[in-house]
């Protein structure tokens, strides 16, 4: 993971402003897929540099924001300055630093990719659910993953490929399932409909 972390902590200053389709499909799909739901107390995984806070925040009384890279963090604090967020370092893989049964959304982008085992995931985020908490997942997709498509990023001419890691489809639904969440929706994004598609996301919900 500490190679994850430098990678991510070295992409921060261009992470908003390079070319990058990916995280660009993954704002759209993220207000698209949740416009339509009301939310209210939201905790954001690997909320990054806050790409999604800023519109999540404009639908939210309180979002919590989880990441475990220090310079995608202060990007954030910097552009999100309302007192509705607030932004903590933490490592996904270890035990969250918020209560249990306080949230009716978990967002979760472009981040279980890192993550080599998904249970720890979706237990801790049933736990954070309360009942009828919805949990919004969107990820690269598995096709898109094993054309050879990874997160990367150019530093002073370098090409930096992150270390990632193979889901299926049916991993991202089993490991939820066992967790305790029924799916509600899931859904394939593409660029352009002649290609593979690029994002794959899933909505599921803690039973009431």
């Amino acid at each position: 993971m500490k190679k994850i972390l430098d990678s991510y902590n070295a992409w921060a200053d261009q992470y908003d402003n390079n070319i990058n389709p990916t995280r660009d499909l993954d704002k759209n799909v993220t207000k698209e897929s949740l416009s339509n739901i009301d939310f209210f107390k939201v905790l954001e995984l690997g909320c990054g540099s806050g790409k999604n806070t800023e519109w999540m925040i404009t639908k939210a009384d309180k979002l919590v924001g989880l990441d475990f890279s220090k310079n995608m963090l202060d990007l954030a604090r910097k552009k999100i300055t309302s007192k509705k967020a607030t932004f903590i370092s933490a490592d996904l893989n270890e035990k969250w630093p918020v209560d249990d049964n306080s949230f009716d959304l978990a967002t979760i982008n472009l981040t279980l990719e890192h993550i080599k085992i998904l249970d720890h995931v979706f237990n801790s985020l049933f736990m954070k659910l309360v009942q009828g908490g919805k949990c919004f997942v969107c990820e690269l997709h598995p096709k898109k993953q094993l054309a050879g498509s990874k997160a990367q990023f150019e530093e002073n001419g370098t090409e930096i490929v992150l270390d990632v890691f193979q889901h299926s489809e049916q991993d991202y639904i089993q490991n939820a399932e066992k967790a305790g969440f029924n799916l509600l929706a899931k859904e394939d994004w593409y660029d352009n409909k002649k290609d593979i598609p690029r994002l794959i996301s899933f909505l599921f919900e803690k039973p009431k």
